[in-house]
């Protein structure tokens, strides 16, 4: 089969590490795919199309399992990271690792799940009751001596790239990093986030209803893991007349629902949010960063 890596893999790799870096790795990305599923014996029914932002995943006949290929990297989001999360889980809440002995490349056997259906395809309501009920599972102590970087490291390092963004921006990157600071100021809890979770990272099962994929792990509160979903679906809220009101709602509505301080949450949500913007300004992605800071206007 030919591997060919879909589109928004090409560019969602061209903004993140420049076109000359993603060009060589996606240039090996068909030959390392190929080598993959041979040393595993699968037999490959299709690759995934759309797909994901960091990876080339395949299905397979027979065993039931998803292939993902992503870019061996040293720095702290990688595929070493999302296998140590992965496998802490054990499939309770998040899909299943398997092959567990490849532990030093960007190869990950998963268990398959319908990638075609997500949480998106559910009503709203009904999704954001289902998606809590599932971010909710991912909420457990981290591994002793785990490798993941917390939330305020993190969050200390996209603040840097904030500071860079444009005068226009200058009233939004402020409030976000005034939120970012008083957030991190008290030692708070520290449990194993999914550091990605919305709607599209969770994905209808066999063995469980739904089951979330992808995750970006790192370690810190509730509310910092819950604040990305709050803004799923940006592009409706920002066409309702009653954005902003909603928009509180929701706020108000899952941090009741899964115990999380309100006021965190609504700073959390504006941190995210502007950085997003930002990120998405500086990559050229005007019309994402336009919602993005539109959203983050109302909060």
């Amino acid at each position: 089969m030919l591997f060919e890596a879909p589109p928004r893999l090409v560019r969602a790799l061209g903004e993140a590490y420049g076109d000359a870096a993603a060009a060589d790795w996606l240039g090996k990305l068909p030959e390392l795919a190929e080598e993959a599923v041979s040393r595993r014996e699968l037999t490959v029914e299709r690759v995934q199309n759309p797909g994901g932002r960091s990876s080339l995943g395949s299905s397979s006949y027979g065993s039931r399992t998803a292939l993902r290929r992503t870019q061996d990297r040293a720095e702290e989001a990688g595929p070493g990271l999302e296998r140590a999360a992965l496998a802490h889980w054990n499939g309770w809440g998040a899909v299943q690792l398997l092959g567990q002995e490849e532990a030093g490349g960007g190869e990950l056997l998963l268990e398959r799940l319908h990638s075609e259906v997500s949480l998106r395809s559910l009503p709203e309501a009904k999704a954001l009751l289902e998606a809590a009920g599932t971010v909710r599972r991912l909420w457990v102590e981290p591994p002793a001596d785990h490798p993941f970087e917390t939330v305020a490291q993190r969050t200390a390092r996209q603040a840097v790239a904030m500071r860079s963004a444009g005068p226009s921006l200058a009233p939004l990157v402020e409030a976000a990093l005034a939120a970012r600071d008083e957030q991190t100021a008290p030692a708070g809890e520290l449990l194993l986030l999914h550091g990605n979770f919305r709607q599209g990272k969770v994905l209808a099962g066999d063995r469980s209803p739904w089951l979330a994929v992808g995750p970006d792990p790192l370690v810190g509160e509730r509310a910092y893991d819950l604040a990305r979903l709050v803004r799923d679906r940006v592009e409706d809220l920002v066409a309702a007349a009653p954005g902003a009101s909603v928009t509180r709602r929701r706020v108000n509505k899952l941090a009741d629902s899964l115990d999380v301080d309100r006021a965190r949450l609504h700073g959390w949500t504006l941190f995210r949010a502007v950085e997003s913007g930002v990120r998405a300004t500086a990559a050229g992605r005007h019309q994402d960063a336009e919602l993005l800071l539109e959203f983050a206007g109302w909060l």
